[in-house]
């Protein structure tokens, strides 16, 4: 069964963003959604480097809900600060240390960090160790810091690798 469906969690991901992305519901869409959903895993394997093993289903759960509302609130106050001018704006760069040891993991808080409005992930040290993070108005370095490894960091680890 490995062999035929490498991934089955991500075949139905593929499948549910092809059916967004063409805004199509349609049969012969769905099904050309699952069939991408099905190869792309499939002649993509063996650039995988490890199985990807979800521990604790909840917390994943809760960690997307987070982060989807953290985007939105990020979204919100963002536009307000620029709004506001440049004054209320105090960019800064961030070395946040890392727990995270996994490629799949250090990947997933730095796509996160850029993905949430304000932060971007812009550098990662060649030890994998530090992550420096570039935030639009930061005023306390550490509380930003305390920030991304409660809210991401840590969920991330729980979920992905063995702590």
């Amino acid at each position: 069964m490995k062999h035929w469906l490498p991934h089955p969690l991500l075949t139905p991901t593929l499948a549910l963003i092809w059916v967004l992305l063409t805004n199509s519901f349609a049969p012969g869409s769905v099904l050309l959604g699952l069939l991408l959903g099905w190869l792309i895993p499939l002649f993509t394997r063996r650039f995988w480097p490890d199985p990807v093993r979800v521990r604790q289903p909840l917390t994943l759960l809760r960690l997307l809900l987070v982060i989807g509302a953290d985007i939105l609130v990020a979204n919100l106050i963002v536009a307000w600060r620029i709004l506001r001018g440049a004054r209320h704006i105090q960019p800064a760069f961030i070395a946040v240390p890392l727990d995270l040891r996994s490629e799949l993991g250090i990947s997933l808080l730095a796509n996160t960090v850029s993905l949430t409005p304000g932060t971007v992930s812009a550098w990662l040290s060649p030890d994998r160790r530090v992550l420096i993070v570039q935030a639009l108005h930061v005023t306390d370095p550490d509380a930003l810091i305390a920030t991304i490894k409660q809210r991401y960091e840590t969920p991330i680890r729980r979920v992905f690798e063995s702590c």
